[in-house]
Parts: structure tokens; sequence; C-alpha cells
């Protein structure tokens, strides 16, 4: 069937996207790629749709349908999702996605290239020429212009040629395999969908669960991403699947997204109002109580779920302080040691299994029961000076040293005063700070990894942190020492003179890590007892109901955060430099941070051969648009960045060595 054919058919409600179906999930790279094939009349696959009844079709959006029959994409969505959109200039009435991926795409007539708009590069250049105006609105506009471009004339013929072939892009055929039969179910189509797209990510249980509620209840999804959105305003950044996990843990009990099954829309729609204030009320309890006030310093997502169940038992409400601060105790040991990086449904399932009769027992059983089952395979709950001794923010340990500056009254060197009520982000301006200035520390010929020691961190005001800027220790704290007494110290950091020495440096690390690791576990231990000071009083802190500087990008959760280190020591097991996870992008004028990024090698795997590079799992294209911007070269998944590596930096640096 001809691509046009098939844009007609969307339009008349012949054609739509099964209920079950994610989102689109392309990025412009995706979408060039398409073109490129489609205009070189490269192979790009068949299609296959599901022809089911229309009375009976679950069908994605507020899209029409034509009755009869109607053809559900099973394969192809994101193909054909990215032509309509190319080819109309809108998305097709189905659409849940980022259209950016697909807008604004232009033509180079001389090189035959695809790019995205670009205002300084494509501006008042005549070799660039609108994809969408060609295919929506016909050749012979563009044509007409071309000829009267005096430039263009000696190889005007080859030009118009061109022209043709993105206009005859709508003509070309794509095979379509069809799905027929009573006997093909939801269920039975699904598993189908699944074989024919092993390559890609399969449809998981929260797809379905979803997909089945909102067969039910049609603005589940939408009434969803009105709280992913109220969160997103106060700086966390939380998915779809996880908001359903939080959903399933309040209204089954359970962490298997089978538990569902039986749920009814009422009791769905009741349960989402029921978590979102639980969400609301763990929110406000970890950044009021711990200082955790911002999506890159909130560990273990997957948590909070089971902290949700919990919360919901006991009428939504904690008994007193010690019952508050336990189960705080619980949550910040999970987020150290990564209890959800693995088998997170099984994990989820048996720790809330050991909450289950919360409601009617002493909370103090249920919470002793979740605490022993992380000792259990800790074998104790005690921090060792080791444990800092990680390095870059991604690092688990970076947000308990956030954590214990917010909490343990750190003051600000430059005035003394103290750093409780401020929040890191662009609004208050509390920022990460290296006690030892990097560019001090390359000169002396550290590594860079232990130049971004945790150890070296600590948070200080924008305002000092500029004061102190690129200063030897051993000239800026005695100076700070006489100014704001005791302020330094406050940070935990060694006041032996001779440790503020750039050759003492690895000698000052380790007694930075002694010094945090000590005071830690006083720290934990205040907390286990419920003796820690409030941060932020229970009436003001209300950090959902804030607006937050919105950062794009972050690790979603302890399970990405583990496909992501094991990415890492592959690459260091090549001999290649580690990357940073949790990478900030700091816009080079403002100093914001303008994105974060999963997994990122800013000065490249080969420093000063190759462009930086970053991983990139399920980011929006905010993300991709502004580490594009910034000169990386970026993954969407780690087959593609794997294949990268091997093929381009191994087999280069072979290459190198043979040619030497």
């Amino acid at each position: 069937m001809k691509i046009e054919t098939i844009l007609d058919q969307i339009d008349l409600g012949s054609m739509a996207l099964p209920e079950f179906q994610r989102g689109y999930v392309w990025n412009r790279d995706q979408v060039r790629g398409l073109m490129y094939s489609l205009y070189h009349k490269h192979p790009v696959g068949s299609l296959l749709v599901w022809v089911t009844k229309t009375e009976t079709a679950d069908a994605r959006g507020d899209q029409e349908l034509t009755p009869g029959t109607v053809k559900l994409l099973l394969d192809g969505q994101q193909r054909i999702t990215s032509l309509y959109g190319i080819q109309r200039g809108i998305p097709p009435k189905f659409f849940d996605g980022n259209a950016q991926a697909f807008t604004g795409l232009y033509f180079n007539l001389q090189e035959e290239t695809f790019e995205f708009y670009s205002p300084a590069k494509m501006k008042d250049d005549p070799r660039w020429l609108s994809v969408t105006r060609i295919m929506r609105d016909g050749a012979g506009e563009t044509m007409q212009h071309l000829l009267q471009v005096p430039e263009f004339q000696p190889d005007i013929s080859k030009y118009l040629n061109r022209i043709n072939a993105i206009e005859n892009i709508k003509a070309v055929d794509l095979h379509m395999e069809e799905v027929t039969g009573e006997d093909k179910t939801v269920d039975v189509v699904v598993d189908i969908f699944n074989r024919v797209n092993s390559g890609g990510t399969k449809l998981s249980k929260g797809d379905l669960t979803l997909a089945k509620i909102c067969a039910e209840w049609p603005d589940a999804r939408d009434e969803m991403k009105k709280r992913i959105t109220k969160w997103q305003k106060a700086g966390y950044q939380f998915k779809l699947d996880w908001l359903l996990r939080n959903i399933n843990a309040v209204v089954t009990g359970e962490s298997l997204f089978t538990a569902m099954k039986n749920v009814d829309a009422a009791t769905f729609r009741d349960g989402l109002e029921t978590t979102e204030k639980a969400i609301d009320r763990i929110l406000n309890l970890i950044a009021g109580r711990l200082g955790l006030d911002h999506d890159r310093v909130l560990g273990s997502r997957y948590a909070i779920p089971l902290m949700s169940r919990y919360l919901v038992q006991r009428g939504g409400k904690l008994a007193d302080q010690t019952e508050r601060d336990r189960l705080l105790f619980w949550y910040v040991h999970a987020m150290l040691w990564g209890r959800y990086s693995s088998s997170t449904e099984s994990k989820l399932n048996t720790d809330l299994e050991a909450i289950e009769d919360a409601s009617e027992t002493e909370p103090s059983q249920a919470l002793n029961r979740l605490i022993e089952i992380l000792r259990q395979a800790r074998a104790n709950l005690k921090l060792n000076e080791s444990d800092f001794g990680g390095s870059t923010k991604g690092n688990r340990f970076y947000p308990l040293l956030y954590m214990m500056t917010r909490v343990l009254h750190a003051r600000d060197w430059g005035t003394g005063d103290e750093l409780t009520n401020h929040l890191l982000g662009h609004l208050s301006r509390l920022e990460v700070h290296h006690i030892f200035p990097k560019a001090l520390l390359y000169e002396h010929g550290y590594t860079k990894r232990q130049v971004n020691a945790i150890a070296n961190f600590t948070f200080l005001t924008q305002e000092t942190n500029l004061e102190v800027s690129k200063k030897n220790p051993a000239i800026y704290i005695p100076e700070y020492e006489k100014r704001t007494p005791g302020a330094v110290a406050s940070h935990w950091i060694p006041m032996d003179p001779d440790l503020w020495r750039p050759e003492n440096y690895l000698d000052f690390l380790d007694e930075r890590r002694k010094l945090l690791a000590s005071t830690a576990n006083d720290f934990l231990d205040r907390l286990s007892a419920g003796s820690i000071p409030v941060v932020v009083s229970a009436e003001d802190a209300q950090f959902v109901e804030r607006a937050a500087a919105y950062v794009p990008g972050g690790i979603d959760g302890d399970e990405e955060e583990a496909r992501l280190v094991r990415c890492n020591d592959w690459v260091t097991r090549r001999g290649l430099p580690a990357g940073e996870l949790s990478y900030e992008l700091v816009d080079g004028e403002s100093g914001d941070v303008v994105a974060i990024l999963d997994l990122a090698w800013p000065d490249g795997l080969q420093e000063g051969l190759s462009q930086p590079v970053a991983v990139l799992i399920g980011e929006g294209e905010e993300v991709e648009e502004a580490a594009s911007q910034a000169g990386f070269r970026f993954f969407s998944s780690m087959s593609s960045f794997r294949r990268y590596v091997k093929e381009e930096i191994l087999a280069g640096a072979e290459l190198e060595v043979v040619e030497g």
C-alpha cells in the first residue's frame, strides 16, 4: 500500500493505533534515517496491522473510526507517525509524544542531506528546502522558486529531479501484513506484537494494564499525566509506569501488575487520587525531613510505592516522630544500597508483604521487618569510609552528602549562614563546590576519578562558590576560618593545614572520608531513634506545590542506574575511561544546569581525539537537543552505543597501533 494511501486511511479513520501501544518514542536521528532510506529507495520494512471490528476496537485517542472494520497498527507506528507528521505538518489524532522529533525537517539540495531547521545555518539559504512543504503542497511551487535562482541554473535539471524524489516518497509501496480472525483476542495480538517486535522494546505488563484501564476510563492516561506534570513543575521527573506502580501497590498491596486484572475503573480512579495524596506527603517528608528536595538528589524512587502503601494503610498519617523517622531511615538505606536496582518487582513484593499488617499491628513491627530485610542483605547497615570512595554526582552517596549538608547545619563559608533552607538548583543557587579546584589537581597530575571524588565535594551558595573560584585551599581556608570561624569545619573538612596542600590531596581524601562516615553513621543512628531536628517545618514543607527550576533528564530509578553502571564497567574493561553518571550539562554563559545526561564522556572516549559522547535512556527531545547543542554524540540504546565503541573507537585505536 502506498504511503499516501496509508496516511489518507488514518484521516478517514480506517487505520488507527491500538490502546495498548506505547506512545511515539523516536528521536530526530531516527526520523532522518527513515527519510534518508526512503529518498534513496532503501527498504524500510513492512507493516503489521490487526483487522478487527470497529465496535470492539480499543483505539488510541479521539479518532473517529469508520464503521465495519478498522486496521490497528501493530508494527510500524513510529515510521507511519513520522511520515504523517512530516507530510501533514501536524501529528495524527492518536499521537502521544514529542512532535519536535519530526517538525521542521529540511533537505539540502546540493548535499542531499536531511537536517532539522536551524536559523543560524539555514535562514536565507535557498539550498535548504522544507520537506513538509514539498510533500504536503507538491513539488511545483518549490520548482518554480528554484527556476528563479541564478546560481542553481547550471544544475537545475539535477535539482528538479531531487525535489521530485522527495515528493515521490508518498508513492512508495509498503508491504502490509494483516492479522485477522475472530480468534485473535487482545492477548493473542499482544503476543504476536511482542514476537514481531523482539528487536525493540516489548510491551510491558504496565502498558497492558494501563490499556485495560483506559478501555473503561478513557481519561485515565491524561489524568495520570496531570499528576506527572504537577510533580515535574516541582522539580521531580517521574514516568507513567512509575505512577502506575504506585497505584498498584496502594490498591492491591502488590508490585506485579497482574494483581490489577480485576480492578475496575472506579477503583482505579479512587486509587489514583489516594496515591497522589500519599506521594505528595512522602515527597514533602523526604524534602522537609531529609532535605532531598529535587529530582537530582531523590534516590530509590521505587521505594516510594512501598512508602505510599504504608502511609495509606496508616490512614494517611504517621503516628509520631519516631514512626516517621524510622520509615525515612529505611528509605535512606534503601537508596544507599540500591535495594531496587535489580529484581525490582520481586524485592518490592517481599517488602510489601513485610508491611501488610501495618494497619493492625504496632507500626514498629512492620518497620522493623523492613529494616531487618535490608540488614540481612547487607550484613549490617553501618557505613565505612570506603563507601565514600566513589566519584561523580551519579554516586549514591552524593545525595547523602547533600542531605547531611542541609540537615546537620553546615554553614556557608562566606556568610556563616546555615544552608538548611537553601535548595539545590537554579532558583536558590546552592551549588556543588570542589574543595580542591579541578584545574589545580590536574596540574599536579591527579586522575579525573580522583579529582571528582565525592570526598572532594561540598555545597555552597552561588555567591561564595564564585568567590572561592579556583583558589588553593591552603590559601582560602585560613581566610574563611578567620572570617566565619567554624564554618569550614561544619562541612566535615579536616582542619590540619598540611592536608590542604595539593601534594597531600590523597591524604586529605582519606581523612575526609573518615569524617563523613563517622558523621553519617551518627546521623542515621539518630534518625532511627527519631532525634533529628526538622529541616523545614511541616507547615512550610509543601515542596510539591512550589515552582522549581525544571531541568530535563536524569536517571529513572535504581534499575536504570544499574544498567548504566554495567555499561560503564563494560567500557572500562576495554581500557577506556569511565563516564560520569548524571552528568550536569551547564550553559557556558549563565552557569545554569540545562539538562542531566544519564551517562556522559564530556572529553570523549579518547580524550582529545573523539567528540563528547552520552548515553541517554528514555530521555525526551529536550535532553537530546541540549546534548546535541553542546556537541555531544548521543545514543538512546546500549546496543547502538556498544556498536559505536567497537566499530569507531576500539577499531580506530587498533588501526592507529598497526599504522604506528
